[in-house]
């Protein structure tokens, strides 16, 4: 029998401003990502779209007001983590990917960020910022960008 992966769920926001700027987001271990994360155990029968709102006020406080769109793309992402061991090991993690539109409200970040951009999508060089998977999601969301917007 083959060996079968595990992976963990998480749920990621590509949140733009009315100007076509994309927030992202730096974690407290220096990485840079986009809002979201990984679903826990309690989440499973859950709606994706109640996750994303708690996901997102958790990362970027509970004034901010988007409109969430579809899910526009998924995303692979590996990575190493450090266990409450103090052991590392490697976490791989399946993402859906959702537009959204930012409508108003003071970003307020979560204890596991420290610091946000709004980054031009058209412009802006992904890999100056991330690496692995969420790079690969980011290049893919430029790429369709035009397709994906929201009207």
């Amino acid at each position: 029998m083959e060996n079968k992966d595990t992976y963990f769920v998480a749920v990621k926001v590509f949140l733009l401003d009315s100007k076509e700027n994309l927030l992202i987001i730096k974690d407290i271990f220096n990485a840079w990502d986009i809002p979201g994360g990984r679903l826990r155990e309690q989440d499973f029968n859950l709606p994706l779209e109640t996750i994303v709102e708690r996901k997102m006020k958790e990362e970027i406080g509970e004034d901010v007001k988007y409109i969430l769109g579809s899910p526009i793309l998924f995303m692979r992402h590996e990575r190493d983590e450090i266990l409450p061991s103090g052991n590392s090991e490697k976490r791989r993690i399946f993402a859906v990917g959702y537009i959204a539109q930012y409508q108003k409200g003071e970003i307020m970040l979560g204890k596991n960020h420290e610091k946000y951009e709004w980054v031009p999508v058209k412009t802006f060089d992904p890999k100056t910022c991330f690496s692995g998977g969420w790079l690969k999601g980011v290049q893919d969301f430029q790429a369709g960008y035009d397709k994906f917007k929201m009207n």
